[in-house]
């Protein structure tokens, strides 16, 4: 990973049986975080009755998770380069799994709120470094694409769980139980962690420890973050949401002007000059911003709407895991091989444009089998679309910025999120005020609210299928090949070229 090599590792992931180990380990951890992530969801009204939260501090049992896991992922990805990812994802799942503790014994909202901050900073610290580690393990293009398959296949999958977890749990004991249980999940990652995952030395303090960076691109995208989760609350053209947006967009842009000039930047700017991870991160933000609709919208109205309860609102969706599984961890790999990332790429996103399409026409009174399990079975384009742009995300990297392009993948992952949070919720909130003093009942009202929110989301979708029709219209390692002529110093790129595409 570093100059002079990596080191020694406790036990070599040289062997198969030892990557597969590996990429299991990383798989639970990703499952951890984002079972996590949707588990507190269903339980927040829980939370408020016993915690006693108003309502607009109840949503900062998210937003403080969502403001510190956005904003540490870039400068978590440098540092796993900088100290080794290793440590860096073992330092990360401790903090995660000591946080859900203190998160579980919580006796009052703001020491709730306290622990969720930390749990999103131990999320960011395991979580930017996961890609990184896996792209190195997994150097053979068949083995990465099979491995990239798990590795998505883990996240959808522990966001339909935790949905299904999340009310049981919840209704069978307490809420504090949905944070206990990432004690034994978090305990046994760690123990095998330190047994299976390749020791790494990084490249150390002096390649690029810019404490300038690190405070401007970490203020930047928290103040950022945390300006667009409250526009709900204060209005897009509040003096709040216009003076604390133009302060993050100054210090990003001092932050991508100091990369620019630094001896040692913090994200060197060289990543973003692969088209395929430019337009994949693009592509990402706009497809999680989307999707947002569907992972958290269509939970909301089946409860609000169609009256199902925490724990049937989970089982509802749970064919949408099945067929993501079924796809990601069967079809996926062979896809990619075989067709390439960018056109499995371009058909999920078509079936996703479905899936959104389809529930603009969402009924106030729905029949399950007629109007909803097709959405389901659509949601296949999930299990095509989310292994391929993973692919090309970190395609472009070489070793030595493979954890910069995993935290860069991840960050824009959390900022597609947010920018999703803010707008279709508050334009599906509008809408349903609307509605509602017009004379429509609260059901009705609701579900138009919900409606345009899905329309916005396809039109996202469509947004992002044309930008990776057009962009990623070249394979990459094409691109890569013709500077490696002219410009040999360039080659420390080619590795990660040859071996993601």
């Amino acid at each position: 990973m570093s100059a002079s090599g990596p080191a020694p590792s406790p036990a070599s992931p040289a062997s198969p049986r030892s990557r597969q180990l590996a990429l299991g380990v990383l798989a639970t951890g990703m499952l951890m975080i984002i079972l996590d992530g949707s588990i507190v969801t269903v339980a927040m009204p829980a939370m408020q009755d016993d915690l006693g939260f108003t309502p607009a501090g109840l949503s900062w049992v998210v937003n403080a998770y969502l403001i510190a896991f956005g904003s540490l992922l870039l400068l978590a990805g440098r540092l796993g380069d900088l100290i080794g990812r290793r440590r860096m994802f073992l330092a990360g799942t401790a903090v995660f799994t000591a946080a859900s503790l203190l998160a579980g014994l919580a006796a009052s909202p703001a020491l709730l709120i306290a622990a969720r901050f930390l749990q999103g900073v131990g999320s960011a610290m395991a979580s930017a470094v996961s890609l990184g580690i896996l792209v190195t393990l997994f150097t053979e293009p068949g083995e990465r694409g099979r491995a990239v398959a798990v590795f998505s296949f883990t996240g959808a999958a522990g966001a339909s769980i935790g949905q299904v977890l999340g009310g049981v749990l919840t209704d069978a004991l307490n809420w504090h139980w949905i944070f206990f249980i990432n004690l034994p999940i978090g305990i046994a990652v760690l123990a095998t962690a330190v047994r299976v995952l390749p020791g790494d030395v990084g490249l150390g303090r002096k390649a690029g420890a810019d404490v300038i960076s690190a405070v401007l691109v970490t203020a930047g995208l928290m103040l950022g973050i945390y300006t667009v989760v409250e526009v709900g609350e204060n209005g897009w053209t509040s003096g709040r949401t216009l003076g604390f947006g133009a302060l993050a967009a100054v210090l990003l842009a001092a932050f991508l002007v100091r990369q620019a000039t630094a001896k040692n930047p913090l994200m060197p700017l060289r990543i973003f000059r692969s088209r395929s991870v430019s337009a994949a991160n693009l592509v990402q933000i706009l497809m999680v911003a989307a999707l947002f609709s569907f992972q958290v919208l269509v939970a909301l109205y089946l409860q609000k709407v169609l009256g199902y309860g925490a724990a049937e609102t989970g089982l509802a969706m749970l064919p949408a895991a099945a067929v993501i599984g079924a796809v990601s961890l069967g079809l996926s790999a062979r896809l990619n091989a075989r067709f390439g990332e960018r056109n499995v790429l371009l058909a999920g996103i078509v079936l996703l444009i479905g899936v959104l399409g389809l529930l603009t026409r969402v009924p106030v009174q729905a029949n399950y089998l007629v109007d909803l399990l097709p959405v389901m079975l659509l949601a296949a384009g999930f299990g095509l679309a989310l292994p391929a742009l993973t692919t090309l995300g970190m395609s472009g990297a070489s070793e030595e910025d493979a954890g910069l392009a995993s935290g860069l993948f991840n960050t824009t992952q959390q900022i597609g999120m947010a920018v999703g949070v803010a707008v279709l919720s508050t334009l599906a909130a509008a809408r349903t005020e609307s509605l509602a003093a017009g004379g429509s009942t609260a059901a009705e009202a609701l579900t138009g609210g919900y409606r345009l929110a899905f329309a916005v989301g396809a039109g996202l979708l469509v947004v992002s299928f044309v930008i990776a029709f057009t962009m990623l219209r070249r394979p990459e390692r094409w691109a890569a090949e013709e500077p490696a002529v002219e410009q040999p110093a360039a080659d420390t790129q080619a590795p990660a070229h040859a071996a993601a595409v």
